[in-house]
């Protein structure tokens, strides 16, 4: 396993972007462990799994129906050798996948192919939820990208062609799932660098970003 620096934070925090962009300026792999949990629900919702039946998801996550792969721009997933990636952005998958997290024997039994990213590769560029505590607790810089709930509902919202207001709610719900479940809560990893990127543009936030793993890392 080569080096690996892990970008965590709560939705629309900027962390798939700036991940992206830093893995490219160094030149390494890039993975967004969220897409994990997104395709299984994805995958989940079209065979009308409910969220709440552990055994079949954790049979589903090992299907050889559905894949996760990395590419240089955005980590893929494919559903019956169909590229998905682009649906599995959408609310209602965001909203499952976040109830479907909760589930310790899920966490599990997507947890091996997550950290198999790291395998193979000078360096890895890892973002998600829970990159820095749980999937990759040996990374050698670790970040965690917040914002001001608003700030980051405008955002998604823009992204998506969607209502604030709407995206704001959904997000209230997914922030209060994720920091309060009992396994892998979202929470800043152990000697994190913490950045508030509310009233940051976004090539100030790479930048300090990649100054911090620089000075972290020899690269």
């Amino acid at each position: 396993m080569g080096w690996v620096v892990t970008i965590d934070g709560p939705a629309a925090s900027g962390k798939s972007t700036v991940s992206r962009e830093l893995a490219k300026r160094l030149g390494w792999q890039w993975v967004s462990t969220g897409a994990f949990y997104r395709g299984l629900a994805y995958v989940a919702l079209q065979k009308k799994i409910a969220f709440d039946d552990v055994p079949q998801l954790v049979e589903l996550s090992r299907s050889s129906e559905w894949s996760v792969e990395m590419s240089d721009s955005k980590t893929k997933v494919l559903f019956q050798r169909q590229d998905v990636s682009d649906l599995i952005s959408r609310e209602d998958v965001g909203n499952y996948a976040s109830k479907i997290s909760h589930y310790p024997d899920v966490r599990k039994a997507l947890l091996e192919g997550q950290r198999a990213c790291s395998l193979g590769h000078a360096g890895l560029v890892a973002e998600g939820r829970d990159c820095g505590t749980i999937v990759f607790p040996q990374a050698q810089a670790k970040i965690y990208l917040t914002a001001d709930q608003s700030h980051r509902a405008a955002r998604r919202a823009a992204e998506e062609g969607q209502a604030q207001e709407s995206i704001l709610a959904a997000q209230k719900t997914r922030d209060k799932q994720d920091s309060t479940r009992k396994v892998a809560p979202l929470q800043v990893p152990e000697s994190a660098y913490v950045l508030d990127t509310t009233h940051l543009s976004l090539p100030d936030v790479i930048q300090k970003v990649e100054h911090f793993v620089r000075e972290k890392i020899p690269v």
